[in-house]
C-alpha cells in the first residue's frame, strides 16, 4: 500500500483518547499493560504535557493513526515515550515521518539530548531508531519491566 497523507501535529486535549488508545493497542500486543503505563495513558496532560513535555499526533484521513511524546528528563534532555502507529498504518513509513518530525520539534525547543527505553523484541522499532542515529547505552534502571534496551540521540 502507499505511503498515507500524513498531517503530523502537535497534540490537543481531545487526543488523549486516541493517545491511550494506540498506546494500549501496540503494549497489550507484545508484552502488559505496566503501572506506568496506566499512568501516563490515563492522564498525558498531567504526566507529560504539564511538566514541560509534549505529545505529537500523525493523522490521516481525518484519524489519528499514531502518536509519539518527548517527555522531559531534565533541562535540554527529553525522553522519545509512547510511540505508536496503528496497526493498519505500520510498514508504510509512518513511524519514521512521525519520528523524524519528534527529533526536528525537540531541536526546536533546543534539546541536546533525546534518550529511549525499548524492548529486544522490537526489531523494526530498534532498525528505527539506529537508522536516525539512535545510539545503544548500557542498561539502566527503567519504571518499564519490559524495557531492555536504551538508546540515545546526541542533537549538539
Amino acid at each position: 500500500m502507499p505511503a498515507p497523507t500524513l498531517h503530523l501535529r502537535t497534540f490537543e486535549a481531545s487526543d488523549a483518547t486516541a493517545f491511550r488508545e494506540l498506546n494500549e493497542a501496540w503494549i497489550k500486543q507484545y508484552f502488559g499493560l505496566e503501572e506506568h503505563d496506566h499512568e501516563i495513558l490515563g492522564d498525558p496532560i498531567g504526566f507529560i504535557i504539564r511538566p514541560g513535555g509534549h505529545i505529537f499526533m500523525a493523522c490521516a484521513e481525518g484519524q489519528a493513526i499514531g502518536c509519539c511524546a518527548l517527555i522531559v528528563v531534565r533541562p535540554g534532555v527529553y525522553e522519545v515515550a509512547k510511540m505508536a502507529v496503528t496497526e493498519e498504518y505500520r510498514g508504510r513509513g509512518v513511524g519514521r515521518k512521525l519520528l523524524v518530525y519528534v527529533i526536528e520539534q525537540a531541536r526546536a525547543l533546543d534539546a541536546t539530548l533525546l534518550t529511549l527505553a525499548t524492548n529486544s523484541t522490537l526489531a523494526n522499532a530498534i532498525h528505527l531508531y539506529e537508522s536516525l542515529g539512535f545510539q545503544h547505552l548500557p542498561p539502566e534502571p527503567s519504571p518499564y519491566a519490559r524495557a531492555d534496551v536504551f538508546m540515545e540521540l546526541p542533537l549538539v
